[in-house]
């Protein structure tokens, strides 16, 4: 093949799978921890951050690129991940979800690589990183980095579909990031599978402390998003990143007026697109579409700009 055909065989494969046997798939069942796992396993994209050829972008472009206030955030978002989902794998004892889990902490670590070469090819300051020390407690940190996937990334397709469709960044940048924001896609549907599956798998009366587990978790991250937790990596003397951007964004990534109706639909969709090549019997995360289609009921769309002046 050549190698755009390789490439377009890696990203259908990366968008599309079904678990080969027919027949409904429980919840907690042993034919849903081999799904889940091989779904994550089978749609690997084997592409290699250190070939990707970054497109040069014209002084506009590159100050805007540059001017996003997520970078530090974002390099070092990726690199807790890894550490905390592999601290999580070295504790599983199953080695078919081990090796899945294995898998999603090479696929962060990636994420983290490919926004480290972007930003030394675009000539983009960071501030010091720090470590990635293993977690002292391994579920509570894989829970963490989990659910915050399931919130960000939520947002985060929303907002990949208005750069792409605002031409506010050239298509070869945006295009660039595709296999990540759909590797985002697997990472949140494995998790939210692994989810349900650990917890029907847990004695019946340590389950209310699972679901504590899961409360404290929301709790931690509505914190850090409404602001009461500070971005990470700044110093005192620099601009603080901006844990919200996946909710504020819009006006970074395009050159475009949109209403936060405009932008909850277009969210909804990106995820529904993201998830829909994979096999329906697989749950799908339901926190963040359920919550935003309800704000969405009392959110209303903006009225078309001769609708005001009739």
């Amino acid at each position: 093949m050549t190698d755009d055909a390789t490439l377009a065989a890696a990203d259908r494969t990366a968008r599309i799978w079904a678990a080969p046997h027919g027949g409904a798939i429980d919840p907690g069942s042993d034919a849903h921890m081999h799904a889940f796992c091989r779904m994550l396993l089978d749609t690997h994209n084997p592409y290699k951050p250190a070939v990707i050829a970054w497109p040069p972008l014209d002084p506009g472009a590159r100050n805007r690129l540059v001017s996003l206030p997520i970078w530090d955030i974002a390099v070092q978002t990726e690199g807790k991940a890894r550490a905390r989902v592999a601290g999580y794998a070295g504790a599983v004892a199953d080695p078919l979800l081990r090796k899945a889990i294995e898998l999603d902490a090479f696929e962060e670590g990636r994420h983290k690589e490919v926004l480290s070469n972007l930003v030394a090819a675009y000539g983009i300051a960071l501030g010091p990183e720090p470590d990635y020390p293993p977690p002292r407690h391994p579920k509570w940190a894989f829970m963490i980095t989990g659910f915050s996937e399931c919130i960000d990334s939520f947002f985060a397709f929303g907002l990949f579909a208005l750069a792409r469709r605002s031409g506010y960044f050239p298509p070869e940048l945006v295009d660039t990031f595709e296999p990540v924001m759909q590797e985002e896609a697997r990472h949140i549907l494995f998790f939210v599978n692994w989810v349900a599956w650990h917890r029907r798998n847990l004695p019946w009366w340590r389950r209310p402390w699972f679901w504590a587990l899961v409360a404290a978790v929301w709790v931690r991250l509505i914190q850090e998003r409404i602001g009461l937790s500070r971005g990470i990596g700044a110093a005192k003397d620099e601009a603080p990143q901006d844990n919200n951007f996946t909710l504020t964004g819009s006006k970074a990534v395009a050159d475009v007026d949109i209403s936060a109706a405009e932008l909850f639909d277009l969210c909804l969709a990106e995820n529904e697109r993201r998830m829909g090549g994979y096999d329906p019997r697989l749950l799908r995360p339901m926190v963040m579409p359920c919550l935003v289609r309800l704000i969405r009921r009392f959110t209303r769309m903006p009225k078309p700009a001769g609708a005001a002046a009739s």
